[in-house]
């Protein structure tokens, strides 16, 4: 039995799919607006989140200091030990037979570590320590002619060539 309306039954059936097409836009369109909105979020979380950003970038510096710190301390053991076979190296070579140097002059180590730094001028005080000490050494060759040749057995004075 079919009741009389005022609206035939095809006609509902239109205005039924009709208000189903809409309210399913509706769906979406909420649910796209909800995908910007969370996309929204977690952009502005990842670009305005100072805690932690702060903190990976004081992970990263602690992780570089103690990498830093790592080399600093290898660095010292390698000096230590190269420090070390060059002092044994110096006091083989100028205790053996082969050493043409004088009694009096110190190894290259203890020579170093024995400068009066108080003799250094202002200027070389700016410098660093290697071009200070490369300087004087330079300086002292200079002012005096060495009378020994070299180890290798060729002179270096001005005796060899007269």
């Amino acid at each position: 039995i079919e009741d009389e309306t005022q609206v035939s039954r095809a006609t509902q059936g239109e205005q039924d799919n009709y208000e189903m097409h809409v309210r399913a836009a509706n769906i979406v369109r909420a649910g796209e607006s909800l995908m910007k909105l969370v996309s929204d979020l977690k952009q502005f979380l990842i670009l305005n989140d100072f805690p932690s950003v702060n903190e990976a970038i004081n992970q990263r510096n602690q992780q570089l200091r103690s990498l830093q710190e790592e080399c600093d301390k290898k660095l010292i053991a390698l000096r230590d030990e190269i420090s070390i076979d060059l002092y044994e190296l110096e006091e083989e070579y100028y205790s053996s037979s082969y050493s043409l140097c004088d009694s009096n002059d110190l190894p290259l180590c203890e020579a170093y570590w024995r400068q009066d730094f108080a003799t250094l001028s202002p200027e070389s005080l700016s410098m660093p320590l290697t071009a200070a000490t490369a300087e004087q050494s330079v300086a002292t060759s200079q002012s005096s002619t060495p009378s020994h040749p070299h180890v290798n057995g060729h002179g270096a004075g001005p005796t060899e060539h007269s």
